[in-house]
């Protein structure tokens, strides 16, 4: 080991290389790329510390998504390293993985059971085979590529505030859902309706990030620079918006808040939990009565959430609870276990929030 500083530990590059299992050609090509700055001793030999790993780390993840090395020097340029979201960002790749992996292992083993015991396999064995041991499809590497964008630190930025009251106002997406945008002393929130506001932070005159969400909201202009819309960015997704009268948002917005206020569910509430449990529980969810930003994550989390209804067993009850943040919360009981179920719909029928987890 070489290069040892007062606080930290540098190696060179071919130790770099041997004990992350890359080759020092590729280091160098990733700087070549403008990807990684090794630091250089006297006689120009390139160290590698802390940092230039937690970079290499980065790099590699977004590797897995099949990026070129342009696309990834283009996405990392002028950030800095996020060591905490590059994990969550693996863990999530590998929990996918992991799960897939395992999913299919577990149809192969059970198929081989079966020719080994002289049954043929029906086609229906054969269909179950094909589904589970597939590769994920490349729709959903841009979901992940746009997942981690979106993921990454941003910078804040000084705007004049007299600019915001331009961007105030009831934007809706073509499925129903309705956000309010509104100046507070000189800042900017938002909110979708029925949740509390967010202050939105500036990174340039007409986008703004939530520092507690990895969230962003891009505001659109026509050509005579009027914003006509916004763009909601969150979960991989890109969420369009039009400008839409003030007044009637919020008349929408007051029979939800009338709903917390009174804790009472959306007419059909239970019917709806039954039906989303049953489709789950089938692993065909009706996508076309989703937002599309929901039906999204409900494709990409289908075959997970089948696995652990089945393993819930039957649903024997379900209990209202109360409504939050304009979510029907319920409890669920299955045969082998509790779960909170929480889901909303837009004023226009679409399905737009929806969540389940094991109860507390």
């Amino acid at each position: 080991m070489h290069g040892r500083t007062q606080d930290e530990v540098l190696l060179t590059a071919l130790e770099c290389a041997g004990r992350i299992g890359l080759s020092v050609r590729t280091l160098r090509l990733y700087e070549q790329h403008g990807l990684i700055s090794p630091r250089r001793t006297a006689k120009q030999w390139r160290l590698y510390g802390s940092g230039e790993i937690a970079r290499l780390n980065e790099i590699l993840a977004l590797k897995t998504l099949g990026l070129s090395l342009r696309d990834i020097a283009r996405l990392l340029k002028g950030q800095a390293t996020d060591l905490a979201k590059t994990l969550a960002f693996q863990r999530d790749a590998l929990a996918q993985t992991r799960s897939r992996a395992t999913r299919g292992l577990q149809v192969i083993e059970a198929l081989q059971a079966k020719i080994d015991g002289g049954t043929t396999p029906s086609v229906d064995d054969l269909i179950h085979l094909a589904r589970e041991t597939k590769m994920p499809e490349p729709s959903h590497d841009t979901i992940a590529w746009r997942r981690y964008e979106q993921m990454r630190p941003r910078s804040e930025v000084a705007v004049d505030p007299r600019r915001l009251d331009a961007l105030a106002g009831a934007y809706e997406t073509a499925d129903g859902t309705l956000s309010i945008v509104s100046v507070k002393d000189g800042q900017l929130f938002y909110r979708i309706v029925g949740q509390s506001d967010l202050q939105i932070f500036p990174e340039s005159e007409t986008g703004f990030f939530m520092k507690v969400l990895p969230v962003q909201v891009e505001f659109r202009p026509d050509a005579a620079g009027a914003i006509t819309g916004l763009v909601h960015h969150q979960n991989g997704f890109e969420d369009a918006a039009e400008r839409v009268d003030l007044a009637e948002a919020l008349a929408i917005e007051d029979i939800v808040r009338q709903r917390i206020r009174e804790q009472k569910p959306m007419v059909g509430s239970e019917a709806l939990l039954r039906r989303l449990v049953d489709e789950f529980q089938r692993g065909a969810p009706d996508l076309d009565r989703m937002a599309p930003p929901l039906a999204s994550l409900a494709t990409e989390q289908a075959e997970t959430i089948e696995s652990d209804l089945k393993q819930a067993g039957d649903l024997k009850a379900a209990s209202f609870k109360g409504v939050a943040e304009g979510l029907d919360i319920y409890e669920v009981d299955f045969a082998n276990m509790k779960m909170e179920w929480g889901f909303a719909c837009t004023h226009r029928g679409k399905i737009s929030h929806l969540y389940l987890r094991p109860s507390l």
